[in-house]
């Protein structure tokens, strides 16, 4: 056997379907092997885990806002990816707008591309725009190296990302269908908005900085038909299309029928679906705020079921951070105040204390957190598991100690997250990424390490 570069070993090692005693080997940033504890050949580094440490494959995480170039007192690429690294995120995929200009064109692409130079503390993707109007780019952006692509069937909040229609889409499906790539979809139809808009207008009582205001704003009829409008288009057009930050417990029993008839069709929902509840947000506190909005208990915990059967394919972010004045905290106007949430860092302990919690194994968190997400972006050859051949992306963790989210912690840009206050089990104490050392119990790479992933170096 040739003597690896470096080997990670642990008593509580996290590969495709087991957890137990391992040595992961390590050479040119590649897994080389996956051998029993005692079988490291002399000469070569050696990382020893403690014994309690899980070792698991780095995250990946395919719905991240960064908004660099044009709205970088937003986030950025940096800082964005230092949170990713000390969330024990290695791989990230960024969504196409909230930057000036979106990635809707070969043009925004290489602008974007060009704003990630250097500036990456782990590997990250990039998603295209499909937008009205755009219909003839898509074939030079997936050319050039975007995973897939990704639409809104409801205003995006930002004028440079306009949503699309059923015409749009019956459009661009059979393109994306020959090119072979994924559109995501942000499913909410306006309709049922403008409607529950209109209604509230003429109440009586309406107080903006209730939660229950806004929530009545974004009824489950939105997601409900939205979905259902999405299935059918990729039922007759047999177009891969995948569902994002999914909220409406509602619109479930539709999706299970269309996956058990063989749509190709995948769902995705976010962490903070699965810990807050409705009922729970206090009077103007709109870091709450995100849209599709986050739910009841009773949504929630069919939310949970569903991840269960398989309904729910993965968790990831939404990562949707924005400065703090946009949250309009001194007025508590949840109508006015912009809708997102940052959780790119807190992914990991957010979603074992909660899965824990629930009986849920550390091997179902990685399929949700890690093996789902790469396959989505077909990743899954490359990263998402501790396998031969495979980059040597790895979080070791301590699923038992607990800490209080405080904004001393947060790397992202902006500290103002509804997570402050929770306590929570879980903290990533080593990140490596294909082999290097990204981040150690606060600290990072004096060097930011990622690459910048095209869809055609995937293999």
């Amino acid at each position: 056997m040739t003597t690896p570069e470096l080997v990670i070993r642990g008593q509580q090692v996290v590969t495709e379907e087991t957890i137990g005693p391992a040595a992961i080997h390590i050479s040119g940033g590649r897994i080389v092997a996956v051998g029993l504890p005692d079988e490291i050949p002399q000469g070569c580094k050696v990382v020893e885990a403690d014994s309690d440490r899980v070792v698991m494959p780095g995250l990946v995480d395919t719905h991240v806002h960064i908004n660099e170039p044009g709205r970088t007192d937003w986030e950025g690429f940096e800082t964005a990816t230092r949170a990713a690294a000390a969330g024990g995120v290695t791989t990230l995929v960024e969504m196409p707008l909230n930057s000036i200009p979106p990635t809707t064109t070969l043009e925004g692409f290489n602008a974007k591309l060009e704003a990630a130079q250097g500036k990456c503390h782990v590997d990250v993707g990039f998603w295209g725009g499909v937008v009205p109007g755009n219909f003839d780019e898509l074939s030079s952006l997936y050319d050039a190296g975007v995973v897939g692509f990704k639409c809104f069937l409801v205003h995006s909040g930002v004028e440079e990302f306009p949503n699309v229609t059923e015409a749009d889409l019956r459009r661009a499906l059979p393109e994306l269908k020959r090119l072979g790539a994924v559109l995501i979809v942000h499913a909410e139809l306006p309709g049922p908005i403008e409607k529950a808009l209109g209604e509230e207008a003429g109440a009586e009582e309406t107080d903006p900085r209730r939660y229950e205001t806004f929530l009545r704003s974004r009824p489950r009829a939105a997601e409900n038909e939205a979905v259902a409008l999405i299935t059918n288009l990729s039922r007759e057009l047999k177009t891969r299309v995948h569902v994002v930050h999914h909220s409406s417990s509602d619109a479930l029993a539709q999706l299970r029928q269309a996956r058990a008839e063989g749509v190709p069709l995948t769902l995705e929902t976010c962490p903070h679906y699965l810990l807050f509840a409705a009922e729970d947000v206090a009077l103007g506190a709109t870091e709450f705020k995100c849209c599709p909005p986050i739910r009841e208990r009773e949504n929630r915990e069919k939310l949970w079921a569903a991840l269960a059967e398989g309904t729910i394919d993965m968790v990831v972010s939404d990562h949707s951070p924005c400065p703090p004045e946009m949250k309009r905290q001194a007025s508590g106007d949840f109508m006015q105040a912009w809708g997102g949430i940052s959780s790119l860092q807190l992914r990991l302990p957010v979603m074992w204390t909660e899965a824990r919690a629930r009986g849920f194994s550390i091997n179902q968190l990685v399929q949700w957190l890690v093996s789902a997400p790469a396959r989505l972006v077909r990743l899954d050859k490359r990263k998402g598991a501790i396998k031969a051949g495979f980059d040597a992306d790895i979080v070791i963790w301590n699923p038992d100690a607990t800490f209080r989210v405080e904004p001393s912690i947060i790397e992202h840009r902006h500290k103002l997250t509804p997570y402050a206050g929770q306590i929570l089990s879980g903290v990533v104490e080593e990140t490596y990424l294909r082999g290097e050392k990204v981040y150690d119990r606060g600290q990072f790479a004096s060097v930011p390490k990622g690459v910048l992933l095209k869809r055609g170096d995937f293999s």
